[in-house]
């Protein structure tokens, strides 16, 4: 591993690399810098990524690795502990003890996904413990779907899944009983509410069969869709002074994010997120164009930096 770049990209998820890409096609030297923890590992295939339909997520980020290695760029396994800022830009440190600088940073270390804590859900997750339709919602269409309510979102979830199937479960579990206006759509679409808070799910077989209530009662279900809290990984950032603020819904904490500008530039100057970190709804077609939109300010920003600095050497030349 080099010791200088030009940038660091920290996580190689689909924003990092479509970054990473993109500055590397301009010509410049970029290390990415990955843990090998991606989030959306559990699930069986990528979908709504034009081109990319049900590619497995792993396929897809190693067809991005060789796509960058094709344009010179480089991939260290690993995990970034810190960043600190060195004259020319950062100096980054990773767990094992390495370091390289760099004269910009990308972080896309995206979020992590803190579940209800309840048997079952973690292991069964991104396989029939979903949570958004988008991105598993034509797989369990036409089954037994259950949703598991735990705040604000679980209302807009039944109605989405409920498009998806006719045969929609609402466990209200932990949640506020829904308003009326709620239970009358509730009741229109054919969603029963189920009341009792939920002791776990139920699975046979490797395959989830059931919901099970505190009061022993299994409510047969193929799918179960939950509402994680969605927590930035930020601990890279923080290190540079920079923090991850609370997200709402229905004045309801559903997560955090790192605050940026449209084009994923901070208030650190130098350093870009892109992807997760800065956006809980993206998926990963959405990561990838903003990674790919921040790799592209950076080559600008560095162009600008490098026009600036031969200005300056040729006027020192003349003089």
């Amino acid at each position: 591993m080099d010791e200088d770049y030009d940038v660091v990209v920290v996580g190689g998820g689909a924003a990092g690399l479509s970054g990473a890409v993109a500055v590397a096609r301009s010509r410049r030297t970029v290390l990415v810098v990955d843990a090998g923890e991606p989030r959306n590992a559990p699930a069986s295939g990528v979908h709504n990524y034009l081109g990319r339909e049900d590619a497995r997520p792993a396929d897809l980020l190693a067809d991005g690795r060789a796509e960058l290695a094709g344009y010179g760029g480089r991939v260290a396994d690993g995990t970034v502990r810190s960043a600190r800022r060195e004259a020319a830009g950062f100096r980054v440190a990773l767990e094992d003890g390495r370091e390289v600088s760099a004269r910009r940073l990308l972080v896309t270390t995206g979020l992590v996904d803190e579940l209800p804590d309840l048997p079952g859900v973690a292991e069964r997750w991104g396989r029939d413990v979903l949570h958004c339709p988008y991105c598993h919602g034509w797989e369990v269409r036409d089954q037994a779907v259950g949703i598991l309510a735990t705040g604000p979102n679980a209302m807009h979830q039944a109605l989405l899944f409920r498009q998806l199937s006719e045969d929609v479960v609402f466990f209200r579990h932990t949640a506020p009983e829904p308003s009326a206006e709620q239970g009358e759509q509730l009741a229109a679409l054919g969603i029963p509410v189920v009341e009792g808070e939920v002791a776990a799910i139920e699975v046979t077989d490797d395959r989830l069969t059931g919901v099970r209530l505190a009061s022993g009662e299994v409510v047969p279900r193929a799918a179960v869709v939950v509402a994680p809290r969605f927590t930035a990984r930020a601990g890279v950032l923080e290190s540079l002074g920079l923090h991850a603020v609370e997200q709402e819904m229905g004045g309801v904490v559903v997560g955090s994010v790192v605050p940026a500008d449209p084009t994923g530039a901070t208030e650190v100057p130098g350093v870009w997120i892109a992807g997760n970190i800065a956006d809980l709804g993206a998926q990963v077609v959405t990561a990838a164009a903003a990674g790919l939109r921040a790799g592209a300010m950076i080559n600008a920003d560095l162009v600008t930096e490098d026009a600036r600095r031969a200005v300056a050497q040729r006027r020192e030349v003349a003089a």
